[in-house]
C-alpha cells in the first residue's frame, strides 16, 4: 500500500502522516543515505519517543516501504486508515477554485436596497441566553439594529435587537443589507411567534408579503404517557424543551383512565412524529409510551356544524345521524414494472383509488393512487417496501377530503371500556382489526385468579370476543385427602363457595396491562 502510494507521487502527504503518527528513522549510520535499491531488508523504524527532530518528508520519503512487519499490530491498522483518509476528496485539491466559481457562475440576487424593507423568515432556533434567533433573507431595503419591524402574518411589532451572519457561529454585523442572509435578534421568546415564511416589513412602511407562506398544520396525532421510570412533569418538561426548537409541534394535556395523565401531539407526518419519539428518548432520556397515531377527521353534525376529532374518545359513538370526511392524500409510486401487480392489490386493501399509470422507458411505472391518509401512516410504507424489495418509492401530498364511512370500535375488558385501545377505521375493516386486537391481548394479558373477557364494540353491540381461563384451585382435596368424603352436599357448598369469590373478584379488580404488553399490541 505504502509503496503504491509513493509510486503515484504522494510521498508529500504519506510523510507527514506518519510523521503525525510518531514514527521516526531509527538511529543507525544509514540515517542519511537511502537504501541501496528497493529488495534491501527494511529499515527499522520505532515510536519517536527520543525527543529527536523529525525528519522532513524529503528525508523520509526514500524510506516508505511496503514491508510492515516492523510495526506493531495496532500501528499497522491505525495508519491504514490515516492513509485511506489522507487521499482522495479529503486532499483539498481544486478547493480554492470552489467559492469562487460560485462567485462567477452563480447570478446575484436580485433585490432593490432602495425598496422599503421585506424580509423572508427562513428558520428559527431557541438560545439559552437570547432567545429566539431568526435566520431570514433581505430581498429588498435594508434592516438595522434599531429598526421597529412587524410580522405580516403574526401582525406583531418587535424590536431588532442585534443583525449577523454565521460564518458558521453567530457574527455580529451593523445591518443586513438587500441579498444578504442571516440573522436578527428581536426578541421573541417562543418559537410559535417565529413562522417559517412568514415576511417582516418595517414599521409604517408596509409590503405584499412574499408568496409561498403555508401555516404549519398538524396531519398526524398521537398520545404520549410517561412509563414507570418518568413522570408526569419529567415528561412535560421534556416535551417542553424540544418545542423550543421544532414550532410544528402542538401538544396538549389529556387523561387516560387506563394510562393516567400524558399528551396529545400533533405532528406534520409520521416521519416527523418518529423524529421527535427518538429525539426525546435521545435527547431527554425519556421513555414514553406512544399510542397508534390517528388523523383529523371533520365531523359534520345533524345540524350542519363542522368541528374536527383528533382522538378516538371524542368520536361520536354511532355515525348514523353524522357525517365524516376522511383526509386523503395523492400518492406517487415509481416502482419496477415486476412488482406492480403486488402493489396494485396494496393500493386496494388500503382503498386506493388509481388514477394515472405511466410507463418509463427504463423498465419502471409511475403509479398514481388516492388513497386515505390514514391507511398511509398505518404501515403502508413498510409493506410498499416489503413487497418491492425496497425498490419502490413514495411520494404524496394533501388533497381534499371525502366522505367516509368511519366507525369507533371499543376494546372492554371484563365490561370496562379501556380508552387508550380504542381506535377509528373503516366501517369495511373494522370486524377484521377488531376481532385480530382481541386476539392479540388474549396472548399478552396474564392470566389471573378469576376469568378475563375481552371484547370489540361497534354502536354498542359486541361483535367479537376472546376469554381468558383463570387459574383453578381444586377446593375439594385438603392435604393429599377429599374433603367431606362421599358428602356431595359438602362439595356443592366448597364449591359454590369458591365460584362466588371468584366473582366478587373479578367485579372488584383491575386487569393490569403491562407497557411491554401494551406496546406490543399497538405496534404492528
Amino acid at each position: 500500500m505504502l509503496r503504491h502510494a509513493t509510486a503515484l507521487g504522494r510521498r508529500r502527504r504519506v510523510a507527514p502522516v506518519l510523521q503525525r503518527c510518531g514514527f521516526v528513522r531509527a538511529l543507525t549510520s544509514a540515517a542519511s543515505s537511502p537504501p541501496s535499491s528497493p529488495s534491501s531488508p527494511a529499515t527499522a523504524v520505532v515510536p519517536h519517543d527520543n525527543g529527536e527532530k523529525p525528519l522532513t518528508p524529503s528525508e523520509l520519503g526514500p524510506y516508505v516501504t511496503d514491508n510492515l512487519a516492523h510495526f506493531t499490530p495496532d500501528i499497522v491498522r491505525n495508519f491504514s486508515i490515516v492513509a485511506h483518509i489522507d487521499h482522495g476528496k479529503s486532499s483539498g485539491i481544486g478547493i480554492d477554485d470552489v467559492l469562487p466559481a460560485v462567485i462567477d457562475r452563480l447570478p446575484a440576487p436580485e433585490c432593490d436596497p432602495n425598496a422599503p424593507l421585506k424580509c423572508l423568515l427562513v428558520d428559527s432556533y431557541y438560545d439559552d441566553y437570547r432567545g429566539i434567533i431568526c435566520l431570514v433573507k433581505v430581498v429588498d431595503g435594508s434592516i438595522f439594529p434599531g429598526d421597529k419591524i412587524v410580522s405580516s402574518h403574526q401582525k406583531t411589532k418587535y424590536e431588532v435587537q442585534e443583525t449577523g451572519v454565521l460564518l458558521p457561529h453567530r457574527f455580529k454585523t451593523n445591518g443586513l443589507h438587500g441579498g444578504q442572509v442571516g440573522y436578527i435578534i428581536a426578541g421573541m421568546k417562543t418559537t410559535t411567534e417565529a413562522k417559517v415564511g412568514d415576511t417582516f416589513f418595517r414599521e409604517n412602511a408596509p409590503v405584499e408579503p412574499l408568496p409561498g407562506f403555508q401555516e404549519a398544520k398538524s396531519m398526524v396525532f398521537a398520545s404520549m404517557y410517561p412509563t414507570d421510570d418518568c413522570s408526569f412533569e419529567d415528561l412535560r418538561v421534556a416535551i417542553e424543551k424540544l418545542t423550543l426548537n421544532d414550532a410544528s409541534v402542538t401538544a396538549q394535556i389529556e387523561t387516560s383512565g387506563a394510562l393516567g395523565m400524558g399528551f396529545r401531539c400533533g405532528f406534520l407526518g409520521l416521519l416527523h412524529m418518529e423524529v421527535f419519539h427518538q429525539r426525546l428518548s435521545d435527547e431527554q432520556n425519556m421513555q414514553v409510551l406512544v399510542t397508534a397515531p390517528m388523523v383529523p377527521y371533520t365531523i359534520i353534525d345533524p345540524k350542519g356544524e363542522t368541528y374536527n376529532v383528533e382522538t378516538p374518545g371524542s368520536f361520536p359513538e354511532s355515525t348514523k345521524y353524522y357525517q365524516v370526511l376522511e383526509p386523503m392524500v395523492e400518492a406517487s409510486i415509481i416502482t419496477p414494472t415486476e412488482f406492480l401487480g403486488p402493489i396494485l392489490s396494496l393500493a386496494k386493501d388500503k382503498r386506493g383509488i388509481q388514477t394515472n399509470l405511466v410507463y418509463l422507458e427504463d423498465g419502471r411505472v409511475i403509479l398514481t393512487i388516492n388513497v386515505p391518509w390514514q391507511e398511509v401512516v398505518t404501515n403502508f410504507y413498510n409493506e410498499l417496501k416489503t413487497i418491492s424489495s425496497g425498490y419502490a418509492t413514495l411520494n404524496y401530498r394533501e388533497t381534499e377530503p371525502q366522505k367516509s364511512d368511519i366507525v369507533k370500535v371499543d376494546i372492554l375488558i371484563n365490561g370496562k371500556v379501556l380508552d387508550a385501545l380504542s381506535f377509528v377505521c373503516h366501517r369495511s375493516k373494522a370486524t377484521v382489526d377488531g376481532r385480530a386486537l382481541c386476539q392479540k391481548l388474549k396472548k399478552v394479558i396474564d392470566r389471573q385468579q378469576y376469568e378475563i373477557s375481552i371484547q370489540a364494540c361497534l354502536g354498542g353491540k359486541i361483535f367479537a370476543k376472546e376469554r381468558i381461563a383463570p387459574f383453578r384451585k381444586d377446593v375439594l382435596i385438603k392435604s393429599g385427602k377429599t374433603v367431606g368424603g362421599g358428602d356431595q352436599t359438602r362439595k356443592k357448598k366448597l364449591l359454590a363457595k369458591q365460584k362466588e369469590g371468584k366473582k366478587r373478584m373479578k367485579t372488584i379488580s383491575n386487569v393490569q396491562l403491562s407497557q411491554d404488553a401494551f406496546w406490543s399490541v399497538l405496534s404492528k
